[in-house]
């Protein structure tokens, strides 16, 4: 049984991962493309970008246009050397294995700081930590970006999980134990998500107050602003 925490360096990484973006249903796509595109409004030409969870590259291949220099970090190698076969030339993309609790950054370097597709819950940290740490690599008047999934998504989340267990890519749901949120398999994986008071209070813990808007009916994002170092 994989342990939770490195679900997805050890299982679902490379063109595993890859395959559960491809078959996902239109609903889901479109939750994908509102997600990415929110936090496009917020990256300008002159930003440097980094972006925790980046896995093969998905949402790179859209920041790295957008932004002026993106960094791209991940714990799981197979991921990072199937982006790095896409951005191996790019002259303004750079990737890095690196854990989100302990980052290797100085502070204060990026602008805009992401971690969607529910990072905050799928990376198995300290949540309070992994913040802390976006918030540590954010220059004043720079912006860390973090999203879960809304909690009206479920039917939609649950049945795309369902999709990837049937692909093999997950493992057989346990459908007694799946519900409230939470999907759990009989393997040992438990994907949990998110709400507003829970990211209110650990931004809370650290002296922080973010926006929390959900967008498109599927995603909650909690916005951090750092004014001061």
């Amino acid at each position: 049984m994989p342990d939770a925490k490195d679900y997805y360096s050890e299982r679902l990484s490379a063109g595993r991962l890859r395959r559960c973006y491809e078959i996902a249903a239109p609903r889901i796509q479109q939750y994908l493309a509102a997600e990415t595109d929110h936090v496009l409004s917020f990256v300008r030409r002159s930003h440097r970008v980094v972006e925790l969870g980046c896995g093969y590259g998905r949402v790179l291949e859209q920041l790295a246009p957008a932004a002026g220099f993106v960094v791209g970090v991940d714990t799981a190698t197979a991921s990072l050397e199937g982006a790095a076969t896409s951005f191996g030339r790019s002259a303004n993309v750079r990737l890095s294995a690196m854990n989100a609790e302990t980052l290797g950054f100085a502070g204060g370097v990026f602008d805009v700081v992401v971690c969607i597709q529910n990072g905050i819950s799928a990376f198995k940290v300290e949540q309070s930590r992994l913040i802390e740490e976006c918030i540590r690599i954010t220059r004043p008047g720079g912006i860390v970006l973090l999203s879960t999934y809304a909690e009206r998504f479920w039917e939609e989340r649950l049945a795309w999980f369902r999709m990837q267990s049937g692909e093999g890519l997950l493992g057989e749901i346990d459908e007694d134990r799946t519900g409230d949120g939470v999907i759990v398999c009989r393997d040992g994986f438990r994907a949990t998500t998110m709400s507003a008071p829970g990211f209110e209070e650990l931004c809370a813990r650290l002296g922080v107050t973010p926006l929390i808007r959900e967008v498109d009916g599927s995603s909650l994002f909690c916005e951090i602003r750092v004014t001061r170092r």
